[in-house]
C-alpha cells in the first residue's frame, strides 16, 4: 500500500494534514530571507494543489458546487471584510507583505482563490465541525446543527486570521451554507469569491495589509 492509500485509509488524516502542511509552510514565509516571502508562498501552492489531487479520490465532499446563496455569502462576506478592518479587529499591526512583481501578485491571487478554500473548507467544515460533535466524526451529517460544535468552529476559524472578527463571522457563515445545503461545496465557492474579490482589492488598491 503505498502513502497516499495508508493517508487515504484514515478519514481524519486525509482532512488534517493537508492543512497542516499548508500552515507550516505558511509559516516559512519569510522566515529564510525576505525573498523567502514570494518564493515560499508559490511552493506552498503548488504543494496545496498536489495535496489536493492526493485528497480528491478520498474526500467525497471536496467538490465545488455553485449557487445562489454561495454568490451572496461569497460578495457579503467580502464586503463584511474590508469594512470591519480596523486596529481593534486586527490582530496585528501589519500581517501582510508586498509583492516584487506582477508573478507574485497573479500566484497569490490564484493560491487564495483555487487552494485555500477546498484545503480550509475541508478542515473545519468536513472535519473540525463535526468532530466537535462526535469524534465519530463521519457519522454526523454534514446539515446536522450544534451551536457548540458551530461557535467553537467558527472561533478557531476567527483566530486562524489577522483579522479575527471578520473571520469568526466568515467562518459562521460558511458553516451555514454547509448546514443549509448539507455540502461543502458551496462554502467553497463562497470562500473563493471572498478570496478572488480581496485578492482584486488588494491590487488595485495596495491594500497590502491583507495579505
Amino acid at each position: 500500500m503505498s502513502f497516499r492509500e495508508k493517508l487515504g485509509s484514515h478519514p481524519a488524516a486525509i482532512r488534517i494534514a493537508p492543512f497542516v502542511i499548508f500552515v507550516l509552510l505558511t509559516a516559512g514565509q519569510g522566515k529564510f530571507g525576505a525573498a523567502s516571502a514570494y518564493w515560499f508562498y508559490l511552493a506552498k501552492t503548488l504543494a496545496g494543489l498536489a495535496m489536493i489531487l492526493v485528497m480528491r479520490p478520498y474526500v467525497t465532499e471536496m467538490r465545488w458546487a455553485f449557487s445562489w446563496e454561495a454568490v451572496l455569502v461569497g460578495v457579503g462576506i467580502f464586503v463584511m471584510w474590508i469594512g470591519l478592518s480596523g486596529e481593534w479587529t486586527t490582530q496585528s499591526k501589519f500581517g501582510g507583505f508586498t509583492p516584487a512583481a506582477k508573478l507574485c501578485m497573479a500566484v497569490h491571487v490564484m493560491g487564495m482563490t483555487l487552494v485555500v478554500p477546498p484545503l480550509e473548507e475541508i478542515f473545519y467544515r468536513s472535519f473540525l465541525y463535526r468532530y466537535v460533535a462526535r469524534p465519530d466524526f463521519l457519522s454526523v451529517p454534514l446539515n446536522w446543527f450544534g451551536a457548540r460544535a458551530f461557535w467553537i468552529t467558527a472561533c478557531l476559524f476567527g483566530l486562524a486570521h489577522d483579522e479575527w472578527l471578520a473571520g469568526i463571522l466568515c467562518g459562521a457563515a460558511y458553516q451555514w451554507l454547509v448546514l443549509r445545503k448539507n455540502r461543502v461545496g458551496d462554502a467553497m465557492t463562497a470562500h473563493a469569491i471572498t478570496n478572488f474579490l480581496l485578492g482584486l482589492w488588494v491590487v488595485t488598491r495596495g491594500a497590502w495589509q491583507f495579505w
